[in-house]
């Protein structure tokens, strides 16, 4: 299994603000390291997430919640889902329309961690 670091997840909140636009700076390197290494996280030598898309989910949950950014935190968290998820080789196939309503939703808290894992799962395709 590959974790994105927290680097790369800055240099993808970079990225997103290029194409985006917003208001760069980190607003919590603390709160960024730890929603970036939620998805690693063990408890007693057992991992908290099992599979690719628990993992993928945890992170994605982890940036939008933490909010470590100035800005674009909802945007940052999907787009490090989804080259997470290629990284270990899935695609998320779905619209960009759905994926802001799915940022939205985990903002408002209208949908848990697993059903976000769910959400995944069913939209991903093995590459």
């Amino acid at each position: 299994m590959r974790y994105l670091t927290v680097e790369e997840v800055i240099l993808i909140h970079e990225y997103v603000l290029q194409l985006y636009g917003g208001v760069p700076g980190i607003r919590s390197i603390a709160l960024l390291e730890s929603a970036v290494h939620r998805p690693g996280t063990s408890f007693g030598g057992s991992a908290l997430y099992l599979s690719v898309f628990d993992k993928a989910a945890s992170l994605i949950h982890a940036i939008i919640k933490n909010h470590p950014f100035v800005d674009g935190n909802k945007r940052t968290a999907i787009v490090s889902g989804i080259v997470f998820l290629r990284m270990n080789k899935y695609k998320l196939v779905v619209s960009e329309k759905r994926l802001i309503k799915l940022a939205l939703d985990i903002a408002d808290s209208e949908i848990s961690l697993n059903d976000l894992s769910e959400f995944l799962k069913s939209y991903s395709v093995f590459k």
